[in-house]
């Protein structure tokens, strides 16, 4: 089994070469997409660099001309996938590769689809309150609307059969990304599996992104596609 490890780029110089560092530590067979999306702090920097003198050859880099959101960022990503699993890693420290291996185990039975990478199954650290009840709040509006039982919605670590992600489609071009793929998979009755995965969160003064709009907009995205007409999900 092949992972395609798409990794959405937006101004995280300072943890980029890090978090690919920890990407290609984990022992698995795997291709990095990596996805500038209109980086101005020097990530591309970085990522000319590995261009020129390229450390590894199962390294992909493409890039967006200007900011597009991270929904875009991803589907870019995903023209470029070959493996037979995607996982969406964020280019911060937030989450942990190490993980890999727990999320990938469900997919040794051919019917899994789908699996999360939950923060609430194991004890983790928390950023904010806000944050945190945000987070836990689209988990039972999720739940409320598709009668799941997830417990984190909004994990980054969300991976998908390439066949199903594909056949999905991605339609958002921001942090919407998120509820629109639960909403397809809930929608068309795909269970989720979660896996416990570790979290350290980082604040807004250390370039985190996502902001309470955000949350508000991912219950907008949860609504539409529970009631989108069955032909319009794809």
């Amino acid at each position: 089994m092949k992972l395609s490890v798409i990794i959405p780029i937006f101004n995280e110089k300072a943890t980029l070469a890090e978090v690919v560092a920890r990407v290609q530590a984990v022992d698995l067979d795997k291709e990095l997409i990596l996805v500038d999306d209109g980086s101005t702090d020097g990530s591309r920097d970085v990522l000319r660099g590995w261009e020129a003198n390229p450390p590894a050859d199962n390294m992909k880099i493409v890039y967006h001309v200007q900011n597009q959101g991270k929904g875009a960022a991803i589907a870019t990503g995903l023209t470029r996938v070959n493996g037979d699993v995607v996982i969406i890693q964020d280019a911060d420290l937030e989450y942990d590769p190490q993980d890999y291996h727990a999320l990938l185990a469900p997919f040794a039975d051919e019917t899994v689809r789908v699996v999360y990478g939950s923060r609430n199954l194991r004890p983790n650290p928390r950023s904010t309150f806000s944050f945190y009840w945000g987070g836990r709040l689209l988990s039972w509006v999720a739940n409320l609307l598709y009668g799941s039982r997830i417990t984190d919605e909004a994990t980054c670590y969300k991976l998908f059969r390439a066949n199903l992600l594909k056949e999905l489609g991605i339609e958002s071009k921001g942090f919407e990304f998120c509820p629109e793929m639960t909403g397809k998979i809930l929608r068309r009755g795909i269970p989720v599996h979660e896996v416990p995965v570790s979290y350290q969160p980082r604040l807004w003064h250390e370039g985190k992104k996502i902001k309470w709009q955000d949350g508000l907009t991912a219950i907008w995205v949860l609504l539409k596609y529970r009631f989108k007409k069955p032909h319009q999900t794809k």
